[in-house]
């Protein structure tokens, strides 16, 4: 049976979502006996999702971070999104919930925050940056003060396109971002007058030593290259790309970037993870691979699991598949998931929506 599914889920079922669609039984596996759904925030907070990216879990507080998309879309220099907490303490009993959020105050130098990841004790944010502000990366404190530093805005001397996730290699600890073109592409990277031009370097995926400040290439020929993860024994990487439509004439902002909060995307063109070997001694990425083409929407953010399964938000919720590429299941929740974070054994935190967010708590077995 046909079924156009990349413009709209597809729920052969006709259940009404959230509810986890079973490919091979394997996917039971993962999920155990007690697996549930749950929406546990859902705010209006005005005309852009309160949640769209960069979650990250900090594990001595049992707080999720994350930040909303931008506050105005289509001006010229759109409002900066915003930082936000939760505590999953306030998760109590087994139902639906809306538990409270707190907005962090973050450094005005922050602008656009698209992905993070924990880094010591501090919380690693990607910024595709705004107008001539440019893209970074920044450690910020998870607590008051919520002081930061920024420690990488430039690839010697030339400003980076627009940073859209971040990762830590598990093993060597090193620090790799991608760097699409997104910003461009959205109109937020230069000011009005200069989108029409071509963004400033290849989409390309970089590697910073935090023990040196040194920042290399480790990968190119990666086009809209997005979402990144390792594996557990950090020797393979994973990588979403999508293919998106460039809005000319006008550049115009719809979200901090071009993944699940409603960008229009070439379903003609690539909307694929894609799995690369880890060279063992510079880390650049080697073989790439196909690991899946999503049915539904474009890939966005990626983790991976304790078993190296790999986690991905798509058009319709969360997709999982075996490091091989088969899709084990399905988190359908029946809307779009632009990220998702582990939190803790046994919690996925999924953000999900379009106008108006919610946070879907997820329990199962990691």
């Amino acid at each position: 049976m046909f079924h156009f599914a990349v413009l709209a889920p597809f729920d052969p079922t006709n259940a009404t979502p959230s509810f986890f669609q079973v490919w091979y039984t394997r996917f039971l596996d993962i999920l155990g006996s007690n697996a549930s759904v749950r929406v546990i925030a859902d705010h209006n907070v005005g005309e852009f999702p309160f949640v769209h990216e960069a979650p990250i879990w900090d594990p001595n507080m049992d707080r999720v971070f994350f930040a909303s998309s931008t506050g105005t879309p289509g001006v010229d220099h759109p409002a900066n999104n915003q930082v936000n907490v939760i505590s999953l303490k306030d998760v109590k009993g087994s139902g639906p919930q809306n538990i409270n959020f707190t907005m962090v105050p973050i450094t005005p130098q922050l602008q656009m925050v698209n992905g993070g990841t924990y880094l010591g004790s501090n919380l690693l944010f990607a910024t595709n940056g705004i107008g001539t502000s440019p893209s970074r990366l920044e450690l910020v404190n998870p607590r008051p003060p919520f002081n930061s530093t920024a420690i990488l805005d430039d690839f010697h001397g030339r400003q980076f396109n627009s940073m859209n996730d971040v990762k830590v290699n598990p093993m060597s600890r090193a620090i790799f971002f991608t760097d699409p073109e997104h910003g461009f592409l959205l109109g937020l990277s230069l000011p009005q007058r200069y989108r029409l031009f071509t963004y400033i370097l290849l989409n390309q995926v970089y590697q910073l030593d935090p023990s040196t400040g040194a920042v290399r290439v480790v990968a190119d020929q990666v086009d809209k290259c997005n979402g990144i993860a390792f594996s557990p024994d950090g020797k393979i990487v994973y990588m979403s790309h999508a293919e998106y439509k460039r809005p000319f004439p006008r550049l115009t902002c719809l979200s901090t970037d071009s993944g699940a909060a409603g960008t229009s995307f070439d379903p003609t063109q690539p909307a694929t993870i894609y799995t690369f070997d880890v060279d063992p001694q510079t880390e650049q990425f080697r073989n790439r691979r196909v690991l899946a083409y999503i049915d539904t929407g474009i890939p966005d953010g990626i983790q991976v699991d304790s078993k190296g399964n790999v986690y991905a938000s798509t058009g319709d919720g969360i997709q999982i598949y075996d490091p091989t590429g088969v899709l084990l299941g399905k988190i359908f929740i029946g809307t779009t998931s632009s990220s998702h974070i582990f939190a803790g054994p046994g919690r996925l935190v999924v953000l999900a929506g379009s106008k108006y967010s919610w946070w879907n708590l997820l329990l199962l077995p990691r």
